[in-house]
C-alpha cells in the first residue's frame, strides 16, 4: 500500500520586509525547490508572483492567504481543479491608456498561454487605494470605494462563469522617494503588498473564490544599481502575467459538504515551513496545534518579531531554506532528524 500524498505549506507574509519572498517573486526559487521533494506544495501568490515572471508547477496550489488561514484552521478545504474561467476586475481610476495596457495582456494569456478568461468589467467609481506603514516597518493600506469593487465581482460571478477574480486597482505612484529607493536597492518593504493582501481577503472573504491582485502603476525610470530581488518587477507596464497564469488553476475552496476524496484539509498537512520571526500569524497558530511538522528559517528576517518561543510553538528551527529542504526529505523519509548528527545520546529511562 502507498503512503499518502506528504503535503507542505510555505508560508512568507506579505508587506513585512522578508529578506527572502519579501520582493518580486523572489520566493520562487524556495518554491521549486520544495516543490520537488513533497507530493503538494501549498502557498500562496506573495511566494509564487514574480509580476511578468512565473514558473508552472503542477503540484503547487496556489492560495490566498484568507483562504489559506480558513484551510489552516480546518474551517475550509481545497479542491484541486484542471481550470478555472476567470474574471477580470479593473479599477475606473485606471487612465486609459494603462487600461489597454491590461487588456492586451489578458488577451496575451488567452493567445499564447490558453487560458480561460470570462468577460472583464471596470468598477463604477475608482477604488482610491491609500498606502499606509505600521510602526513595525510593515506596510497595509485602505480602498475608499471598496463597495464597488465587491459589486463589479458579485456581477461578475452573476453574469460569467467566473470561478476565479483577477483585481487589478491604481496605486498611487507618489511613493517616497525614500521608500522606493530602499525597496529597489533590495532592502526595504515593499509598499505595495499590505494592500494588496487587503484587496484579496476582501473578495475572498465576501465570494469564497480565488483571488490575487495585480496593481497599476506607471513605468519607473530606469535604475542603473536595481537589486536583483526587486528586478522581476520593473520588466513592462504590468504585474497582471503571474496573477492570471497563479489563479487559472488556483484550488477551489470547500466551504460545506458534500467534499470529494480529492479535497485536502488541513489535517493532512506534514510540514510548515515560515520565518522565523513571522509566527503570529493565524495559520501557524492552527497548524501548531495539529501533527503538523513546523520548520522556521532564521534567515529570513521580518519586520515582525514573533518567534516560535515567544507563542510556546514547538518548532525545528534552521538557519536556511537550504537546512529547510533538508529537514523535509528527512521528515518525508521517517527519519529523526537527532540521528543526522553525530553526538546522539543514548536512549533514556522514563521516571
Amino acid at each position: 500500500m502507498s503512503q499518502r500524498p506528504y503535503t507542505v505549506v510555505l508560508v512568507i507574509p506579505t508587506g513585512i520586509g522578508a529578506t527572502i519572498g519579501g520582493f518580486a517573486g523572489d520566493a520562487l526559487p524556495i518554491a521549486r525547490a520544495i516543490a520537488q521533494i513533497s507530493d503538494r506544495l501549498i502557498t500562496h501568490p506573495n511566494v509564487l508572483n514574480g509580476a511578468q515572471l512565473y514558473w508552472p508547477l503542477p503540484n503547487a496550489y496556489y492560495v490566498e492567504g484568507y483562504g489559506l488561514d480558513q484551510f489552516a484552521a480546518g474551517r475550509w478545504g481545497l479542491r484541486p481543479v484542471h481550470q478555472n474561467p476567470i474574471g477580470l476586475v479593473l479599477d475606473q481610476g485606471i487612465e486609459p491608456d494603462l487600461q489597454l495596457r491590461h487588456l492586451q495582456v489578458a488577451d496575451a494569456t488567452r493567445a499564447t498561454l490558453g487560458l480561460h478568461l470570462t468577460d472583464y468589467i471596470v468598477t463604477d467609481a475608482p477604488l482610491h487605494v491609500e498606502l499606509r506603514t505600521a510602526a513595525s516597518g510593515a506596510t497595509w493600506g485602505t480602498l475608499q470605494h471598496a463597495d464597488s469593487l465587491l459589486r463589479a465581482v458579485d456581477k461578475l460571478i452573476s453574469q460569467t462563469e467566473a470561478r476565479a477574480i483577477a483585481v487589478v486597482a491604481r496605486f498611487p505612484d507618489n511613493l517616497s522617494d525614500q521608500a522606493l529607493q530602499l525597496y529597489r536597492s533590495g532592502q526595504g518593504v515593499d509598499p505595495l503588498a499590505g494592500v494588496e493582501a487587503v484587496i484579496s481577503h476582501l473578495v475572498v472573504r465576501t465570494f469564497h473564490l480565488p483571488c490575487a491582485h495585480a496593481p497599476a502603476l506607471s513605468p519607473l525610470p530606469l535604475e542603473a544599481d536595481l537589486s536583483p530581488r526587486a528586478a522581476a518587477e520593473e520588466l513592462g507596464y504590468t504585474f497582471l502575467p503571474c496573477v492570471l497564469v497563479g489563479l487559472s488553476r488556483a484550488p477551489q475552496f470547500v466551504t460545506q459538504p458534500p467534499t470529494q476524496s480529492t479535497d485536502i484539509w488541513a489535517d493532512q498537512v506534514d510540514a510548515l515551513i515560515l520565518p522565523e520571526t513571522a509566527c503570529g500569524g493565524s495559520l501557524t497558530l492552527s497548524l501548531s496545534t495539529s501533527r503538523t511538522q513546523v520548520i522556521t528559517v532564521q534567515q529570513n528576517q521580518t519586520r515582525m518579531k514573533v518567534s516560535p518561543d515567544d507563542l510556546g510553538i514547538s518548532a525545528l528551527r534552521v538557519n536556511s531554506y537550504l537546512e529547510a529542504i533538508g529537514a523535509i526529505a528527512a521528515h518525508r523519509a521517517g527519519v529523526a532528524p537527532a540521528a543526522l548528527h553525530p553526538d546522539l545520546s543514548r536512549i533514556r529511562s522514563l521516571p
